[in-house]
């Protein structure tokens, strides 16, 4: 069950990520431009984040197994659908249909889990389903650039249409529905709050798009971003209040008041922050400014992914012996090192100077994300743990967005900023820039080229060297703003509460 459940799950979050390396191919293949073959990612998040608010209702209505292969059939349909897609916004809508299916998937997992297993094994299943969920964003990248390189970003789609049949079959197969749950169904007398679930969906779709699409529409210069703004914040005031006073709220506003489960809450958002940022900008990084090709740009994060499927075991062993507000203090504080580790990046800096930092936030990220997983169900009640699920996943997937807004804006503005810096000294009143123009001319004029191609040709070098140098120190600016986002979980870790441990993950039931 736990190899199924987790394989299901290693899909869905794969295809968050996936798709990323394999833009350009897509904005080939399909004649558009760069910014609209972006939303191939966009719908997904959005369409995902939104359906996590209702899988608590739907898991409960349906009954978590029947819920669960539901959501794996529309994924899986959607998945192959999208790789047969024949122009942009087909391929947009088989997309929202894709993280439609895949976002009920993650919260329910979690759940079939935990009854599905008694409470001395828990901690392990949840190290396999963690494997699952913070090693797929990893090999998203290498997988969807090795299959863009070598066969068709068709394929980044279609391979997942053989492995989901065989999940459906299988989990139909061998899971069995636990009689809590299916006495839980049956007595379950209150509707779905519709006003809540659209208030909720509209206020992450929008705060999605805000995030997703703020720095290519120039953010508040955008009547686009100011308007989806607006209906952001306008969704979020009339939640809170309608919310707090429904019997059978879409979002329990009290569960994320409470000091566990909100701190818990803010940890995840900062966890995924990371773990998205870090892999769209190293590979991002790699590919721009040393030359990687799409598969060698996705090689870099594989050995930090092999790292976190060994430390996802071993921390399944310690999370009956530590108390997690440690653990999560040890793993920030490990991230937070990788990323400073990664601000020394210079020039000439080999693969493996990118793939031992990778090694480090494999270390680091696993005592998070499993300790996390731990404390925030701590307390919580058997019939909102479907709830609480949803939550923790909601807010990695929205930090993760959160994460990547952040590093790509801090990303154009301090490049900008460092590029007009470096411009200052590149002009010819400038002795060192004298020099330099002088022996790059002569460099150009001893390989064959005249005096006048030589001399535009150390222009253009010295242009590139300035370029490659105002990148480069925007990356480090990138990573020190990812280094502060690690360090602000230590503090809200101390807020934790001790747990019962020896029980894994501590669901209440």
């Amino acid at each position: 069950i736990a190899v199924l459940v987790a394989l299901a799950t290693f899909m869905e979050v794969l295809d968050t990520t996936i798709a990323n390396v394999a833009l350009p191919y897509i904005a080939g293949g399909m004649g558009v431009s760069q910014d609209e073959s972006s939303w191939v990612v966009t719908t997904y998040l959005v369409s995902n984040a939104i359906i996590l608010t209702a899988s608590s209702y739907l898991a409960k209505r349906l009954g978590r197994k029947t819920f669960f292969i539901m959501c794996l059939g529309l994924f899986t349909t959607s998945s192959v659908l999208c790789g047969f897609a024949w122009n942009l916004q087909v391929l947009l809508l088989f997309r929202i249909m894709q993280g439609l299916g895949g976002g009920g998937m993650v919260p329910v997992a979690q759940s079939i889990l935990a009854d599905s297993f008694p409470p001395e094994k828990r901690g392990q299943a949840f190290a396999l389903f963690g494997v699952a969920v913070v090693v797929a964003p990893v090999v998203g990248p290498t997988l969807g650039g090795y299959l863009s390189d070598n066969a068709s970003w068709h394929w980044c789609f279609l391979i997942n249409g053989p492995v989901g049949v065989a999940a459906m079959l299988l989990i139909g197969l061998i899971l069995k529905e636990p009689e809590s749950v299916t006495a839980e169904r049956r007595k379950q007398a209150h509707g779905f709050d519709v006003i809540g679930f659209l208030l909720v969906a509209t206020f992450l779709g929008a705060l999605e798009l805000m995030l997703d699409r703020g720095l290519e529409d120039d953010w508040f210069d955008s009547r686009f971003i100011i308007v989806t703004a607006a209906v952001c914040a306008a969704a979020f005031i009339a939640m809170i209040p309608w919310e707090m006073n429904q019997r059978n709220p879409t979002v329990d506003v009290r569960m994320l008041a409470s000091r566990q489960f909100g701190a818990s809450f803010l940890v995840m958002l900062a966890t995924g922050a990371i773990l998205l940022g870090t892999t769209q900008m190293l590979p991002q990084m790699v590919q721009q400014d040393f030359g990687y090709t799409a598969t060698w740009a996705g090689l870099v994060l594989s050995p930090g992914g092999v790292v976190t499927m060994a430390m996802m075991f071993v921390v399944g062993r310690f999370s009956g012996k530590v108390q997690p507000k440690y653990m999560i203090m040890t793993g920030a504080a490990v991230v937070a090192f990788a990323m400073y580790d990664l601000t020394r990046v210079y020039a000439n800096v080999d693969f493996w100077f990118f793939a031992e930092s990778r090694m480090l936030i494999g270390i680091g990220l696993p005592l998070i994300f499993l300790s996390i997983t731990t404390a925030s169900y701590n307390g919580i009640p058997p019939e909102k743990t479907d709830q609480a699920s949803a939550l923790i996943n909601a807010a990695r997937n929205t930090g993760g967005s959160i994460g990547v807004s952040l590093a790509a804006n801090i990303l154009s503005h301090r490049g900008q900023f460092h590029q007009s810096r470096l411009i200052e000294n590149a002009i010819p009143s400038n002795p060192a820039y004298q020099d330099t123009l002088h022996q790059v001319t002569n460099y150009f004029t001893a390989h064959g080229s005249s005096l006048l191609q030589a001399q535009q040709q150390a222009v253009a070098w010295i242009g590139q060297t300035v370029q490659m140098q105002s990148s480069l120190l925007a990356y480090v600016d990138v990573y020190w703003a990812l280094m502060l986002i690690s360090l602000s979980a230590i503090p809200l870790a101390l807020t934790l509460r001790k747990v019962k441990l020896g029980g894994g993950p501590a669901m209440a039931h």
